[in-house]
């Protein structure tokens, strides 16, 4: 099944201020592993969030973090952040259970 990804407001800009060389990469890396299994979880890439209601799941992409959900055949990308904030985001926008 083919997921329709939806890019929030706040990760497309957040998007728009990563290095060039590293835009493609992410932007692939979505592409890649969230157009038709986003719900798939891996060792490396792909962790559901424990004790999160928003958002549900977090992809890996080098140094950066995706932080999105998935509602029937959507994937809402809720946010594109460093490593180093991820922990910060999601205590400040992240919706525990």
């Amino acid at each position: 099944m083919k997921y329709e990804i939806i890019v929030a407001p706040d990760a497309a800009v957040a998007m728009q201020a990563l290095d060039a060389h590293i835009r493609p990469e992410v932007r692939d890396q979505i592409e890649t592993h969230l157009r038709f299994e986003p719900e798939r979880v891996s060792k490396s890439r792909i962790k559901r969030l424990r004790g999160m209601r928003q958002p549900q799941y977090r992809l890996r992409v080098g140094e950066i973090r995706v932080f999105y959900d998935v509602v029937e055949t959507e994937v809402h990308v809720l946010a594109v952040v460093q490593k180093s904030e991820a922990a910060k985001w999601l205590e400040e926008k992240g919706t525990p259970e």
